[in-house]
């Protein structure tokens, strides 16, 4: 499956409001990112550090929920996953090459 494939068939199960486009899926994109942090701190605190397959499944199911509101909020501004991961790309490279990786700042 490609990234854009899957950004279609996550469309077929987005069900909210038309007038809440963008808004929606980056509360829940934020909402999901949080439960993949929440699991990744259960690791330390009830798991002594160790990452079992069970914990690192349950981590993948969340971040497949991340994916979901990424790909519903790319497409409610217009563009396919293929393209946000291009230009995300880009950035990376042009700051490579002006070595800016390191830093903060969108515009460095």
């Amino acid at each position: 499956m490609t990234i854009n494939e899957y950004q279609e068939g996550a469309r077929r199960t987005a069900i909210y409001p038309s007038s809440r486009a963008i808004i929606y899926p980056t509360l829940g994109l934020t909402g999901e990112a949080g439960e993949v942090a929440d699991k990744v701190k259960k690791v330390i605190r009830d798991n002594n550090d160790e990452f079992t397959p069970e914990r690192r499944h349950q981590i993948a199911l969340e971040l497949g929920d991340v994916m979901w509101y990424a790909a519903s909020l790319a497409h409610d501004l217009g563009y396919t996953l293929d393209e946000i991961c291009q230009m995300n790309l880009d950035k990376l490279a042009s700051r490579m090459q002006r070595d800016r990786i390191h830093g903060e700042g969108d515009e460095r």
